[in-house]
């Protein structure tokens, strides 16, 4: 092993080694609630694509595993080291190399993080549409992930962004796929292949990003609704009004009174109205004239009221913005409350007040406490489970995911499979699926050195 080390110097340099005691503890694990640290045998900071081929052939050759590795925000497990591996972190590979205001696109190194690009591209009212939340994260493990966040209603997802890539395979051979344009019908498209394959398929060494215009005017809508169903109940109804939303959120009572009182965000609901509510809606509207944004603000508060609303609450700028950010961070709220683990199912967002039944039901079968919050306008539910016993909580959310499939939804929505959720995939997923998936993963990585054991395990008996 030490032999590997000496050999990932001379590729980049002892300045970007680490192993042994110079191993950080950050480089050992993410932010999932459920999974172990674990050291590496090492970490190398690549500088460019080049010595990531040249790291990629390296491990290949010795069959060593590779974890990419952004900012390590991921809620999944995906970039926790395997075994006797090598993570590779990139965030040395962190240039915003274009910005082409012609094709609106940005051409960014995976390192880049989603606040040093919004912060580039103030200047030109562009925007990279993607918040999932926590503006830290990597713009290599957003793809990685495909992440979300409250936006998707309006812009979609990261894979709806990315137009093309740059990746070293498991061969260590580079290929790129896409470009600065938005179709092509040229063979299959690996761009949608790589994106949201969480490091499992290929290194990704460079991104092109679509930007939208960044429109200047938003205002926050609060609504508290009598019932969760209720909110959930109205939201078909304004995605299907045309107003066209920024996004569209449910959070119930008890994740609301944790992320304001944690926060310190007053929303000036009326002390009845608040003894009433058990969920509130927040939607966010944005226009580039101010005088639009009040007639839609004026008919969505109208279309609200008619939907049940207990009231209806047009906040203050920094009130809404406030609300927004704390709800942003409902993660790192839940994990201080003592959460055992967090949910991001996804499903039919018609679906959501029948689901969020049936969660509720399997909850209280089950003795355990589940709140949250969820993206509304998209169906993905955020469930934050509070049930310390492993084996009770494993067969709990092993019947919340499998209600949520029955509808028509997906394990995760954004925050991915990793190793955390693999077993349930395993059990409650298509096999025909889960074996194509495998074929396509030897096709890409035929050495099975990239991520191995994320999203499944090659072998359909592995434990």
């Amino acid at each position: 092993m030490s032999d590997i080390v000496e050999a990932l110097t001379e590729i980049v340099g002892p300045a970007a080694v680490s192993a042994g005691d110079a191993i950080h503890d950050d480089d050992t694990h993410d932010e999932a609630l459920t999974a172990t640290a674990r050291r590496p045998l090492a970490v190398v900071r690549p500088a460019n694509t080049a010595e990531v081929a040249r790291v990629v052939e390296l491990a290949a050759g010795a069959g060593v595993p590779l974890t990419a590795r952004g900012s390590g925000t991921g809620l999944s497990g995906a970039c926790i080291p395997a075994e006797g591996g090598v993570v590779v972190a990139f965030d040395r590979m962190n240039e915003i190399l274009e910005i082409d205001l012609d094709n609106h696109v940005a051409v960014v190194q995976p390192g880049v993080t989603l606040d040093q690009l919004d912060e580039a591209l103030v200047p030109h009212a562009l925007v990279y549409p993607v918040f999932p939340g926590e503006s830290s994260a990597s713009l290599g493990g957003n793809v990685a992930t495909n992440a979300g966040g409250m936006r998707a209603v309006k812009y979609g997802v990261t894979r709806h962004q990315v137009l093309g890539l740059e990746a070293v395979l498991g061969t260590g051979e580079v290929i790129r796929t896409g470009g600065k344009f938005v179709k092509a019908t040229t063979g299959y498209d690996l761009t949608q292949l790589v994106v949201g394959s969480e490091g499992t398929l290929a290194l990704v060494t460079e991104v092109i990003l679509r930007l939208s215009p960044r429109l200047p005017f938003a205002t926050t809508v609060l609504a508290p609704f009598a019932t969760l169903g209720d909110v959930t109940g109205a939201v078909p109804k304004i995605v299907a009004s045309g107003i066209g939303p920024l996004l569209v959120e449910y959070i119930d009572v008890i994740t609301m009174d944790a992320i304001t009182q944690g926060h310190g965000v007053e929303l000036g609901v009326a002390p009845a109205v608040k003894a009433q509510a058990l969920a509130y809606l927040v939607v966010v509207l944005e226009d580039r004239r101010d005088d639009r944004l009040d007639e839609s603000i004026e008919e969505l508060a109208t279309l609200i009221a008619g939907l049940g609303a207990l009231d209806v609450y047009v906040l203050p700028p920094t009130a809404g913005a406030q609300l927004i950010e704390a709800r942003e961070q409902a993660f790192w709220t839940a994990k201080a409350a003592g959460a055992d683990d967090i949910l991001d199912m996804v499903v039919p967002r018609a679906s959501i007040p029948q689901y969020l039944t049936a969660v509720g039901d399997l909850a209280a079968a089950r003795g355990s406490l589940v709140v949250g919050c969820g993206h509304a306008g998209d169906g993905n539910v955020h469930l934050s489970v509070f049930q310390p016993d492993t084996t009770a909580r494993t067969a709990l959310i092993r019947d919340i995911f499998a209600a949520g499939m029955a509808l028509g939804g997906a394990i995760s929505g954004e925050h991915g499979i990793g190793t955390e959720k693999k077993a349930y995939l395993a059990e409650l997923d298509d096999p025909a699926r889960l074996a194509l998936m495998r074929r396509i993963k030897t096709a890409f990585d035929p050495h099975g050195i990239l991520n191995p054991g994320t999203i499944f395990d090659m072998s359909e008996d592995a434990p």
